[in-house]
């Protein structure tokens, strides 16, 4: 099987240990997790893990399945890229004089669609939203000049088709 890239979302209750015990899930087959987010979902009381891997599908299937044994996983699944919308956020800090001398730097923020999150005498914060080669392109592009810091967020990700969580967490709730 050819490996590609995949989204897994991981509907659950919200409990201590849970996030060591699916990065356990990933450890013991050797599947690197490229991206991980946490947060809350649509569903109240409900948290929605995002986590991409670069596996086969075979595999993305079998760690689903090992996810959904854990006591507060409500329901896994994967996705490919083509089956989701994604975008990541970067943060760039970059020294202010290049700002002002380095007449590229603005072209640079203007091509890329990135915001100028704050100024300071010292240095200015560039946000950029984007799939992750737009980031990476970004970074290219400002590291001949010169990154002070530099920070990536996990995959936000939502499915094209419809998600049947909802309907499954209303028949869990009934029960």
């Amino acid at each position: 099987m050819e490996k590609q890239w995949y989204t897994i979302s991981v509907y659950s209750e919200n409990n201590v240990g849970l996030l060591n015990r699916i990065s356990g899930i990933f450890l013991k087959r050797h599947i690197n997790i490229e991206s991980l987010n946490v947060s809350k979902s649509e569903i109240e009381h409900v948290s929605k893990f995002t986590i991409v891997i670069y596996s086969t599908e075979d595999w993305a299937r079998k760690i689903v399945g090992q996810i959904e044994k854990q006591i507060e996983v409500i329901k896994a699944y994967y996705h490919t890229d083509d089956d989701t919308i994604y975008q990541e956020s970067a943060l760039f800090k970059i020294a202010s004089d290049l700002l002002f001398d380095e007449r590229q730097i603005q072209n640079i923020i203007k091509e890329s669609n990135s915001q100028i999150v704050t100024v300071a005498r010292d240095f200015f914060v560039l946000a950029k939203t984007g799939r992750r080669h737009e980031i990476d392109e970004m970074h290219d592009a400002l590291e001949s000049y010169g990154i002070m810091q530099f920070v990536r967020s996990g995959r936000i990700a939502v499915t094209k088709a419809t998600m049947p969580i909802t309907k499954i967490l209303e028949e869990f709730q009934n029960q």
